[in-house]
Formats: structure tokens, sequence, C-alpha cells
């Protein structure tokens, strides 16, 4: 059986630190491609049934594009990855502000967030899997969050194709974090996702206002387009006249998994029936922001020159809630001195049955 490998190429630098692309290799067929700038996923090349292989991640063609500002494309968003309201709260009576970037609060820890850094990185390689170990410190203060936060971000790619993407961040000062990656998903290498399938194993969602804030308590999916515990057409879903997605464009909502404790258990299940790719994602997070790309535009391609249009990708981003630091009742994203928060999430690749 071949075996897997990992080696890394410069790119450029960015901020006057050199940039590197790491490359995982799983020796069947999967491969992925790491910058240590935003710690992102540049490429995730996936074989169909005919052995035909396609990036199943959206990405920019070099390195300058990613430096510009982007919608995040395959990044590592933090501190905080999606809103906290107004850019404000308070932890242990102490009021901390995060600059607003989003319709006036902070979406994916602010202007120069994670994605913005290069990440220092390490290789490791056993018989059976590759892994690109990024780290990176954030100073006491970084866009406004209390505490120096030292983090990890490992991508492990296996012989069976299955892309492990763990996180762990530790504090001198007690703070919130919430990171996740920021992967857009076409499974068919090409067009849109209005043809994808869509199944999220979830109840209930947050509907939010036209600001990307949460109304209220979690609400049950069940009799609307939000149901997903079934598969369901995407393009279909986002055909009904509901007001939530008018406001949004079409999804950009938290779904609230089933609970497990924090254990690993399946999120969501995506499949593109013209290429029969399918896409399993694994969690130990407590929620799933499902993103359909309803503000791309076409004004970013990728090397080969695609646009990147409204509704051509999913984002399937693993987190804790939005706005949870300004809400008791959302499970907590406080991190004190002394304890690691961790995360693992998993993108396990397969095809559908003929």
């Amino acid at each position: 059986m071949p075996r897997p490998t990992v080696y890394s190429t410069p790119v450029g630098s960015a901020r006057g630190v050199p940039v590197r692309l790491w490359t995982l290799d799983s020796g069947t067929g999967v491969r992925a491609d790491v910058l240590t700038y935003g710690a992102s996923l540049h490429r995730l090349d996936v074989p169909d049934t005919r052995g035909a292989t396609a990036s199943v991640v959206r990405s920019l063609p070099a390195l300058h594009d990613y430096t510009a500002t982007h919608p995040y494309f395959g990044a590592v968003v933090g501190r905080y990855a999606n809103r906290i309201a107004h850019g404000r709260f308070t932890l242990d009576g102490t009021e901390h502000h995060i600059p607003a970037n989003d319709r006036g609060h902070a979406l994916h820890g602010g202007p120069d967030g994670f994605h913005t850094k290069v990440w220092d990185a390490s290789a490791d390689r056993t018989d059976a899997s590759v892994s690109v170990r990024l780290s990176l410190h954030s100073p006491d203060g970084d866009m406004g969050f209390p505490g120096a936060l030292d983090t990890t971000v490992t991508y492990t790619l296996d012989t069976t194709g299955t892309l492990a993407v763990e996180y762990a961040c530790t504090t001198d000062r007690p703070t919130v974090v919430n990171l996740t990656n920021h992967a857009y998903f076409d499974l068919a290498g090409h067009g849109d996702v209005l043809g994808h399938q869509l199944e999220v194993d979830a109840d209930t969602y947050l509907p939010v206002d036209d600001s990307g804030i949460p109304l209220g308590p979690p609400a049950e999916v069940r009799g609307t387009p939000f149901d997903l515990t079934e598969p369901r057409v995407l393009g279909e879903r986002l055909g009904h006249d509901d007001r939530q997605l008018r406001d949004a464009g079409g999804f950009d909502h938290c779904w609230v998994l089933r609970d497990a404790g924090g254990s690993l258990r399946r999120a969501a299940r995506l499949t593109a029936p013209d290429t029969a790719r399918v896409l399993e994602v694994w969690t130990t997070e407590p929620g799933l922001q499902v993103y359909t790309a309803n503000q791309l535009d076409g004004s970013f391609t990728d090397a080969a020159g695609r646009r990147h249009e409204r509704h051509g990708s999913v984002c399937l981003e693993t987190q804790h809630l939005p706005d949870s630091p300004n809400r008791p009742e959302l499970p907590s994203t406080v991190l004190r001195p002394g304890d690691t928060a961790r995360s693992r999430t998993e993108l396990r690749f397969s095809h559908l049955e003929p």
C-alpha cells in the first residue's frame, strides 16, 4: 500500500514573514494543500467514482489574493468564529470591545483576525497518516480580546482519505474562544451546489435578525425550510418563500446539533449526485453554521479563472453558537488559565452506491 507523504513549498511572504504551502498526500487519491497564511485549506483533491480528481473546496489563485480582502476562503477564523453582537461582551465584570466588521458586529474575530496571520508549522508522518501542525501566539488585547492565547491547529490526512482538523487553545487570562475552518465546499468541483443534497443532524436552529444576530432561543426546524433531518436538495430548500432566507439571501444560520456530551459524532452529510462524491462532517462542536455563499458575486476566481458565484459552494462550519459570550443560556466559550479548549472535526469522503 502506498505510504502517505508530506512536504512544503515556499510561496512568498506576508507581513515580511515567509509563507509555505504544505501538501498532505494520503497515497490513496486524496490530497490536501494548506497555506501557513491563515492556516488556510487551499485545495482538497478527492477522486470521483471514475477516478477523476478535483478539488472539492473553492480557492484563490495565489498568495497575494489571500493577503487581500476576501471572504475567508479556507481560512481558520478566530479568535471568535461567527458574530459577537455590536462587538461587545462582558467577562468577569469587565466589558471588552472587538472592532466591528459586519453590519455593526464583530465577525470571525474582527478585521485582523487569525485569517490574516502567518502561522508556524511543523510536519509529522506515520505509516497510516501525515499531518501539519500550525501554531500561533495571539497577544493579550489582540483585536480587543483579553489574555494571551496560544493556539494549535493540526490537519491530519490518513490513508482512508479522512482529513481531521484538531484545535487546541490555552490562555494566561480568562477569555473567550471559538475557532472553525471556513472552507467553501463544492463536491462537483465546478458550477453550483443547488443540486447537492444536504442532511444536518439537528432538530433546532437559531433564527437571526437581518444582521445575522440570533433573535432568541433555538427554534424547531420541523415544518420550515431549515428541516434538513433528511437529505434535501439545496436549491429546493433555498427556493422557499421564507423571511429568514430572504434576509440572508440563503442559508447563513447555525444549526444546534444533537447533543453528544462533547464526543465526536456526525453533524452533516453532503452529496453531489453528478459525481457521486459524499462528504460526512463529524465534530465535537455543538453547532454547525451552514452558509450558501450568499454574498459571492463572481468578483473572485480560482487559478483556472472560474468565478466564485452566489450559491456556487457551501460552508459547513463546525463551531460554538453565535454571540455565545452575550448569551449565558448557550454553551460556554469561556477559556480560563490552566484549561485547554479542544475540538476535533473530521471530513470523511466516500461515494454513492451505484
